[in-house]
């Protein structure tokens, strides 16, 4: 299905929030998850189905001051 990530679209196989990070090669990475301008905690990715069109935005924390 193809979605939007971080406003690029994307196709992806995966039926999940989680197989979609896995697929983009975030599955590891510490970041923060919203889909479609909702926040999605990490315990929920592998229950939140993906559907064509939706919009995933995964931000990486900075550091720094």
């Amino acid at each position: 299905m193809r979605i939007e990530v971080n406003g690029d679209p994307q196709d992806i196989t995966g039926p999940t929030l989680a197989d979609a990070l896995t697929e983009l090669g975030w599955a590891q990475a510490r970041v923060a998850t919203a889909l479609n301008g909702d926040f999605v905690p990490k315990s929920a990715r592998a229950q939140t189905e993906l559907k064509q069109g939706d919009r995933l935005e995964v931000l990486a924390p900075m550091q720094g001051g």
